[in-house]
């Protein structure tokens, strides 16, 4: 996966699966750097069930026992759906990478599409980070760890 302007491999991270009768519901990968953790991939294969909350609420968790302060990820500018998720959830915008699709593009990984959801064109990368003072409010509703 190309972010910030470098190529991670997703399936050395660390992160969680989630299923149901070993069938795969979703999915998410994160990097722990310091006091900062980012989600780096966030999957959830069936909409509408909790997976995708309680994956990113899983990934919280890891955040609060390893001492980070900071919780973070990427998504593209064309990714209305991502976006509204994420809002609604309580993240909030932090920065706009402008162009740094289209430079990941041209130097790291030339197969990222142009054009994304809606035809918007793929250009930015849109920071979202979810503050820190919800975190324990994010994890009791979103349900991990489970009791």
């Amino acid at each position: 996966m190309a972010t910030r302007g470098r190529l991670v491999d997703v399936s050395a991270l660390a992160g969680y699966v989630a299923e149901d009768a070993e069938e795969w519901l979703g999915y998410a990968a994160y990097e722990l750097e310091g006091p900062s953790m980012e989600i780096v991939i966030l999957e959830a294969l069936t909409e509408r069930q909790g997976v995708a909350g309680a994956l990113i609420a899983a990934c919280v968790h890891d955040a609060q026992t390893a001492g980070a302060r900071r919780l973070w990820l990427i998504t593209t500018n064309d990714n209305l759906t991502a976006l509204r998720f994420y809002q609604r959830r309580g993240f909030v915008l932090v920065a706009v990478h402008r162009n740094a699709v289209t430079q990941a593009r041209q130097s790291l990984k030339p197969e990222i599409g142009e054009t994304g959801e809606h035809g918007i064109p793929i250009r930015d990368e849109i920071e979202l980070e979810l503050p820190h003072a919800i975190w324990p409010d994010f994890i009791k509703r979103y349900g991990w760890p489970h009791s």
